[in-house]
């Protein structure tokens, strides 16, 4: 199952590195950069049912973000 509650540790200090780590790249490098993130963390995570359900998720915040 899917946790969409609060569950980052230091998560100022993390949003803080996630958008300082695309400031020197362009748009295609940071695209880049956000899709190997994607895939190394569905890698590490692993389990298929819950990657299902945070694609659906995600691609629902993205379609209602209009």
């Amino acid at each position: 199952m899917l946790n969409t509650e609060l569950n980052i540790t230091k998560v100022d200090d993390f949003y803080a590195y996630l958008i300082e780590s695309h400031e020197e790249l362009s748009t295609t490098q940071s695209q880049a950069m956000n899709a190997a993130l994607v895939l190394l963390l569905s890698n590490h995570l692993g389990n298929f049912q819950v990657l299902q359900e945070a694609i659906d998720a995600a691609k629902k915040i993205a379609l209602s973000s209009d």
